[in-house]
């Protein structure tokens, strides 16, 4: 369903950009397409086929190990695809967070049109901000005779765990994930907040009709960035939850947000465009 949803929103979004002025139509595309290529590669991907979790091979030479730790080299694609996927998860939040700046922006400033040359600046954060977060993380905890400082072994994705099974603040998946998206989500707080000031205030430079179209637009950008921070604020909440049935339910309840939200955006967008194009 996911890949459905985000397929059709993004034939539509190309195929109408024609009819729609305001719309950042390459900044819902960018959104749309980091997370079809995320939802591919964790299906299709995230279980490393080539995982050592059995017992390593007694040696013929008897040799003392440097530690009571084993650890492979790294081998297969693994690596490759734990670092695919922080890329194109970490960049579907920053397109977000950019898509709901960029109509905010539009409706406080009563612009028509998109700051000068906003859209390149958007694409070079969009992109390359994720870049740089994940070239850090990997120049700092990856290395290629200890691959588990960076991923996990079961699964191709960030490391998380301590060796007793507990969550390690230490490694990737903390500040290499959590913490960027952390403030990704504080930003779309400060933004709905400032939103809501704006438009609760007269603008005689803003007409009606214009005003209740970029609400519309902006309320659909939140909304994406609703679903999106709404399912990640539940999966923070998990790692300081100690209640077994409160998390319990918190699992329960992110998984469901997380899986189905693509549905959300595939039926705010299409759905739109869809009368729109109808009516014509």
């Amino acid at each position: 369903m996911s890949i459905i949803g985000l397929s059709l929103t993004i034939t539509f979004q190309i195929a109408t950009r024609k009819s729609r002025k305001t719309n950042p139509t390459v900044l819902l595309v960018s959104v749309c397409m980091c997370l079809l290529i995320f939802t591919l590669l964790f299906m299709l991907g995230v279980d490393n086929p080539h995982k050592q979790l059995e017992i390593p091979e007694i040696q013929e030479d008897n040799v003392l190990p440097p530690s009571d730790t084993h650890t492979e080299r790294d081998r297969g694609p693994c690596t490759a695809v734990a670092v695919l996927l922080q890329y194109f998860l970490l960049g579907t939040f920053t397109w977000n967070t950019l898509y709901a700046t960029h109509v905010f922006l539009m409706v406080r400033n009563s612009l028509a049109t998109s700051p000068s040359h906003f859209t390149a600046y958007t694409v070079a954060i969009g992109w390359g901000l994720p870049a740089v977060v994940v070239a850090l993380t990997l120049g700092i905890s990856y290395r290629v005779d200890d691959p588990l400082g960076y991923r996990q072994e079961q699964f191709c994705w960030l490391a998380a765990l301590d060796p007793k099974e507990n969550f390690d603040f230490k490694l990737p998946m903390f500040w290499g994930f959590l913490i960027p998206v952390a403030f990704m989500l504080i930003f779309n707080t400060v933004v709905l907040v400032c939103f809501v000031v704006t438009t609760g205030k007269t603008n005689p430079h803003l007409t009606s009709t214009r005003h209740t179209s970029m609400k519309k637009k902006f309320l659909s950008s939140f909304s994406l960035a609703v679903v999106l921070s709404l399912s990640w604020i539940l999966g923070y909440l998990l790692l300081i939850t100690q209640n077994q049935t409160m998390y319990t339910i918190l699992n329960i309840s992110f998984c469901v947000l997380t899986t189905t939200q693509v549905v959300n955006v595939c039926t705010l967008y299409c759905k739109s465009l869809w009368i729109r194009a109808s009516a014509k």
